[in-house]
């Protein structure tokens, strides 16, 4: 069953201790301006399924994150959310693993479910209707020359 939210509100997401990110509502707009990114746009064919993976995460959280507590800068001061600090916490890899399964997998859990096949008339899942109506009558093979 798909939950509707129809309330759009960011929500908080617990990434680690003491690290929370302030995220927006996924919705389709943020994640088709994801694909669109220039990042994604500017991978090279040769790009492995991780590589791609980390740049499309990177792509959708620079359009997600609006606030987050628990980072600092290198003497632990806090420090604003701006896109290449979002990237930098994304090549934590805790962090982009959390990252991805709280927040960008509902996204793509939802996108897998219509690559599924259809019913097959003759399998497990039998139930698809025929397409056409069964011959009338037999005919002979056809010669083989």
């Amino acid at each position: 069953m798909i939950r509707l939210n129809l309330t759009a509100t960011p929500q908080w997401l617990d990434l680690a201790p003491g690290l929370r990110l302030l995220v927006g509502p996924l919705t389709t707009a943020l994640m088709v301006s994801a694909r669109a990114d220039a990042a994604i746009e500017a991978m090279p064919d040769t790009a492995t399924t991780e590589e791609l993976a980390l740049a499309m995460a990177k792509a959708v959280a620079r359009r997600a994150v609006l606030d987050w507590e628990g980072v600092g800068d290198a003497e632990g001061e806090p420090v604003a959310v701006t896109p290449d600090r979002i990237d930098a916490l994304l090549e934590i890899w805790p962090v982009f693993e959390a990252f991805q399964t709280q927040y960008v997998a509902r996204g793509l859990i939802l996108d897998a479910e219509k690559n599924a096949s259809a019913l097959s008339p003759t399998g497990p899942s039998a139930g698809a209707i025929a397409t056409a109506p069964p011959a009338q009558t037999s005919v002979k093979t056809a010669r083989q020359d």
